[in-house]
């Protein structure tokens, strides 16, 4: 299908985004990722504070997923997913998050009067010298804080319902995550994102970290409202396994369940599952058709028992989608 394949759309961040870009690239070359800019951990969250940036670490994954797979992609692919690991001032830090922070900062200098613009230059030039099988944006214009809302942050406390700020801190959180929001509430989303969407053909969701990377597309207010008005098919890609601290304890359709109370006017038209690690279809298909869509069971999981995809089997799942 890839030559001249529908215009895709993927949200989330990530392991989980990675994935399915892995997955996409070998469906179609029309493809855009759309990437979650919350993280406050690690490099990202050192260059976010240091220096104001978007922090880079997702959006470098989702190039690098988009590399081919020639020499030249690999090579590049390794190079910016290569972390400094001697200890210094560079120590943790990613040489992709370094480059595209060095983009920003020479084509903002040279365009003082249009950040955001240069934000996505930059972004489209580190994907032009990765060869990059599609194109990689923001979903907003501004670093962004996840505030997650929890029962049971305090073991001590099982039915406290308190408010932990920070992607880091949500994904860790000891207690029982009910739903996110963001600060700043009403960000300026990614002009060129919004034309993406618009302009799509399907629309992928997941798989990834729920509370922390696919849900947060649908709290900024004018992604929001373009994801629900496109003309664009939906597709959803559960997770393999809950994520610990974030999902613990979550069925399948449970995912279904917090994706539409989050988005209630969203409808859905196929979610794929791998058929090996749903244990009640009946409930899972039940839970499918309540946001309008049809379950498609596959096997899309990684042989080595890991709660991994694998890109060849989840690309045919979507190649299954796009083709009904």
């Amino acid at each position: 299908m890839k030559p001249n394949g529908p215009k895709v759309v993927a949200l989330g961040g990530g392991h989980g985004l990675y994935a399915s870009l892995s997955a996409l690239r070998r469906v179609t070359d029309r493809l855009t990722a759309i990437v979650t800019v919350a993280d406050d951990g690690g490099s990202s969250g050192r260059l976010r504070r240091e220096l104001g940036v978007l922090p880079p670490g997702d959006l470098r994954m989702a190039l690098a997923a988009l590399c081919g797979d020639d020499e030249w992609g690999q090579t590049w692919r390794d190079v910016v997913q290569h972390r400094f690991r001697k200890e210094g001032d560079l120590q943790g830090h990613a040489v992709g998050n370094l480059l595209i922070v060095a983009l920003w900062e020479l084509l903002g200098a040279a365009d003082a009067d249009a950040p955001g613009g240069s934000t996505v230059a930059g972004l489209d030039w580190v994907g032009r010298l990765l060869g990059a099988h599609g194109r990689v944006l923001p979903m907003a214009a501004v670093p962004l804080d996840i505030v997650a809302e929890v029962r049971g942050a305090d073991p001590s406390r099982p039915d406290e319902i308190t408010h932990v700020r920070g992607q880091v801190a949500c994904a860790k959180t000891p207690g029982t995550v009910l739903g996110v929001s963001l600060v700043p509430a009403d960000p300026p989303a990614c002009p060129e994102a919004i034309a993406a969407v618009e302009d799509a053909d399907w629309i992928v969701f997941g798989p990834g970290s729920w509370f922390t990377s696919v849900l947060p597309h649908l709290k900024v207010p004018a992604l929001a409202r373009a994801l629900v008005s496109s003309r664009a098919r939906r597709a959803v890609a559960l997770n393999l396994a809950p994520q610990p601290g974030e999902t613990d304890d979550f069925s399948p359709q449970t995912h279904l369940e917090v994706l539409r109370a989050h988005a209630p006017d969203l409808s859905v038209d196929v979610v794929i599952a791998d058929s090996g690690v749903v244990d009640d279809p009946v409930a899972l298909d039940k839970a499918v058709k309540e946001i309008g869509g049809r379950l498609v069971l596959a096997e899309v999981a990684a042989d080595d028992g890991s709660p991994r995809h694998e890109p060849a089997r989840l690309a045919q799942a979507f190649v299954q989608i796009f083709t009904d």
